[in-house]
């Protein structure tokens, strides 16, 4: 690394395109797209290898929630490094770092979690669901429950079963997807669906989507239901109030145990532990990972509830399923103090009751401007669309056409004027910054988004211009 560090930032370019395959990427162009080569990290900022610090309005993926450049973090990890650096958890076997942060996920989880399982990734995390909820629909003597329920646009990772979970047809087409046993509802997006009714009568229709695809299966037949309680990489997607407590009614009506991927919403993200504490429901199963250790090392897992762990207890038989790093020690120690951060330094209650509604006061904001419409989210999570012409209401906007490029235009804008969004398609920018935002900081991301906006207004201006003249 310290020779790669002297080289010049085409060089290291050229290196990146002809050696890494980069996630989610068109490998025919994999020469013509160039990656931008980040080189250090603190706090909410990070700088590129042509010295361009930008505000990291995404948290890396979603997930550095204390920031980056926490020496406390690094040094935890250092210090078990040269105790114990790796140790499995299979043939019971354990070790000090799995059993105390075990113990911690439980007393911050909800009351009815009292055992987790660890993976190395939400999608592995994922992949366990699957088998841990037909396991014990098994072990009920119910082995007829094999379907799992998730909402189209959802995503829950990118492995086998995690894809198939996940509701992105363009994943689905890759690898013969979904799996067996995996049915899709449509998602609780007022944008999409809600015109003509309130927000609430649309959260009642959106969950009665489940209870009516339940009917057409047949009960006896359906496992569970998954769900992100807010869809991130799917458009940060905010169900109406009324949508989870209709769908948690639902579960309990039909005995379906009802999953909650939180690898985003948890550990801070809404202003609580996790994100099902914030919109009111009550899962069987919760799928973590991501914000667990602020992204500083890979570590995932799944809280099991009660009446699962009871039911696997009384039948006996092993669980066969697990991975070489569930419960990686180095893993555990980094969540033990990022964890310990988010406590001593009270970032849950700034992100629910100071700087997340500070954020979303900024980001609501942003619809006052002529391209930007549908803005707003929750906590530490947002999006907004861009439009060519707005109505007067959100179901009236006219979207841009795709030749338009109005989207990349923007995100390359703002990127310019110094912070970092992710691009979706239908022009909707989004956006997850580190918790540790300040309310100077937040400012300070919102007026460069706008500066970056507002460039772009004036480009598709005269791009409209030029056209009209041809």
């Amino acid at each position: 690394m310290s020779n790669i560090e002297q080289l010049p930032t085409t060089k290291l370019q050229h290196q990146d395109a002809n050696a890494h395959l980069h996630p989610f990427a068109d490998y025919r162009l994999k020469q013509q797209q160039i990656s931008q080569i980040i080189v250090k990290g603190d706090g909410v900022y990070v700088w590129d290898s042509e010295g361009h610090c930008m505000i990291d309005a995404m948290a890396g993926l979603w997930c550095t929630n204390v920031g980056y450049g926490r020496k406390s973090i690094a040094d935890a990890v250092h210090k078990q490094m040269l105790q114990l650096s790796f140790y499995n958890t299979f043939f019971h076997t354990t070790h000090l770092p799995a059993i105390e942060l075990a113990t911690k996920l439980v007393e911050i989880s909800p009351a009815q979690f009292n055992h987790v399982f660890f993976v190395g990734s939400g999608s592995e995390g994922n992949d366990t669901i699957v088998r841990l909820v037909r396991h014990y629909w098994n072990q009920k003597e119910q082995p007829g429950r094999q379907i799992i329920i998730s909402r189209q646009n959802a995503y829950h990772g990118s492995t086998m079963a995690g894809a198939s979970l996940g509701g992105w047809p363009s994943m689905h087409k890759q690898g013969g997807l979904p799996i067996p046993g995996i049915v899709h509802i449509g998602q609780p997006s007022y944008l999409e669906g809600g015109q003509g009714k309130s927000v609430e009568e649309f959260g009642l229709e959106a969950a009665s989507w489940l209870e009516n695809k339940i009917r057409e299966l047949g009960p006896e037949n359906v496992a569970a239901f998954i769900g992100e309680p807010v869809q991130g990489a799917g458009g940060v997607i905010v169900p109406p109030s009324t949508y989870w407590p209709e769908i948690q009614r639902i579960c309990d009506k039909y005995g379906i145990l009802l999953v909650a991927d939180e690898v985003i919403c948890g550990f801070g993200r809404l202003g609580t532990w996790f994100g099902c504490e914030a919109l009111g429901f009550r899962p069987d199963l919760i799928t973590f990972a991501k914000g667990v250790t602020s992204g500083y090392v890979p570590l995932g897992g799944v809280l099991v509830a009660d009446r699962i762990v009871d039911t696997l207890a009384e039948t006996g038989g092993e669980f066969n399923h697990g991975f070489t790093y569930s419960g990686h020690p180095i893993g555990c120690v980094a969540a033990l103090e990022n964890i310990r951060i988010l406590e001593q330094e009270n970032i849950l209650n700034q992100v629910k009751n100071e700087t997340g509604p500070y954020f979303q006061q900024k980001l609501t904001a942003l619809n006052a401007h002529p391209l930007v419409g549908n803005s707003g989210g929750i906590g530490f999570l947002g999006g907004f669309n861009l439009y060519k012409h707005k109505g007067s209401t959100v179901h009236d906007h006219i979207p841009f056409s795709t030749s338009d490029n109005a989207g990349n235009l923007a995100r390359a804008n703002i990127l310019a004027s110094g912070v970092i969004v992710r691009l979706m398609p239908g022009d909707r920018l989004l956006m997850s910054p580190p918790l540790t935002l300040t309310r100077k900081e937040i400012d300070d991301t919102f007026n460069k988004i706008t500066q970056g906006l507002d460039k772009t207004y004036e480009q598709l201006k005269q791009n409209a211009r030029e056209r009209t003249v041809v």
